[in-house]
């Protein structure tokens, strides 16, 4: 049986775990030919390398000429990008704890690693006359949250990034379009060192209350998973999206109220 994807390449940032891990397998078992992207990598993308459809690349996105590297992986042929890397340290100390040093990590893992990849993809794209971007931002794009202030604007900064893109590259065949996942069930948050941990301490309260009341925040009562963002992702990527373009697709359970 065809696979929706089936002859297509992509490249994946951030591919090592949660989001990006989950959008490698969902777009491998669609057909694509993947290149993950990561620091290190983990024994479940090992697994998938070993399958065949996945190619690993160590890169560190804040090297200069990793974003090429990345890209040249590609062999010459690039239908899909999703830029996924980002981190979002808790910020508990307050604006004025947040240092010159913290904010220019948080801008460059989180807005120039996907500025950087997407100048290294389009080219590919652009000789082709098609192509789909799919960035992961966050609904502290449009929900900021003084507990996570620098990554909020640098969110912010990406959908915008995003948007603008979409403009100039639309009638050359290529869509550009975010998604914005709420709470996810991933290391980011739920990790030794992640949200939930970093919270609780400086409340005073255990992760799992975090955790507890952050999910009672959302209607469904619950984070979502990171599968449940591939399946997003792997939707705009694909040609069922084909007239979408410039949006940006929020996954959060009802976490942002809309009444």
């Amino acid at each position: 049986m065809t696979t929706p994807l089936e002859g297509r390449t992509a490249v994946v940032t951030g591919a090592g775990k949660g989001i990006g891990l989950a959008v490698v397998t969902a777009l491998a078992q669609a057909g694509a030919t993947v290149v993950a992207g990561s620091r290190t990598s983990t024994p479940e993308l090992d697994t998938l390398v070993k399958e065949g459809r996945v190619t690993w690349v160590p890169v560190d996105l804040g090297e200069p000429g990793d974003a090429e590297r990345l890209v040249q992986e590609a062999r010459g042929r690039l239908d899909i990008l999703v830029n996924n890397v980002g981190a979002a340290p808790a910020r508990t100390g307050g604006f004025l704890s947040v240092t010159d040093a913290d904010w220019q990590h948080i801008l460059d893992l989180n807005l120039l690693s996907a500025v950087r990849v997407t100048r290294a993809a389009l080219p590919l794209m652009l000789e082709a006359g098609r192509g789909s971007v799919v960035t992961v931002a966050s609904v502290n794009a449009t929900l900021p949250d003084p507990m996570v202030i620098d990554y909020s604007a640098a969110k912010a900064a990406l959908v915008a990034f995003s948007k603008a893109l979409s403009k100039e590259v639309g009638p050359k065949g290529i869509r550009v379009n975010t998604v914005s996942p709420g709470p996810v069930r991933t290391d980011l948050w739920l990790a030794e060192g992640g949200v939930a941990d970093t919270v609780s301490a400086a409340a005073g309260v255990t992760p799992d209350d975090v955790v507890a009341q952050v999910a009672g925040s959302t209607a469904t009562g619950r984070f979502s998973t990171p599968e449940e963002v591939a399946g997003l992702v792997l939707f705009l990527a694909g040609d069922q999206a084909a007239n979408i373009t410039g949006s940006d697709m929020i996954i959060d359970g009802g976490f942002i109220p809309t009444w």
